[in-house]
């Protein structure tokens, strides 16, 4: 599948009910409701089935797109450290600093 490659499939799956699949199954209800609407019908009593059926793929479309989101993010994050890991002299750590130096000095005002 072009869409999510075979290595998606070691990453966790999304929650079912997440942000993207909530909007994407409100807009196809929208549409659903749009749809009645330009064809003269009841906008809510009309095609409740079809309501259903756009909201159901929007959902499902949205959960397909979690997935890609999460596959793209862990694959960037997988470039980035290993970059990070083959240059290790562009990425120095700094050394530790004890708090009286992170801090100024306390002078109490009167």
């Amino acid at each position: 599948m072009v869409f999510l490659p075979d290595e998606s499939r070691s990453l966790p799956p999304p929650a079912v009910f997440n942000h993207i699949s909530a909007w994407l199954g409100f807009c196809g209800w929208l549409s659903a409701l749009l749809d009645n609407g330009f064809n003269h019908r009841p906008f809510i009593r009309a095609g409740v089935h079809r309501q259903v059926l756009f909201t159901t793929v929007g959902w499902f479309v949205g959960y397909y797109m979690a997935k890609r989101t999460a596959y793209m993010y862990a694959k960037l994050d997988r470039e980035l450290l290993e970059y990070v890991r083959q240059h290790p002299e562009d990425f120095k750590t700094a050394e530790k600093r004890r708090m009286g130096e992170v801090f100024e000095k306390f002078y109490p005002v009167r």
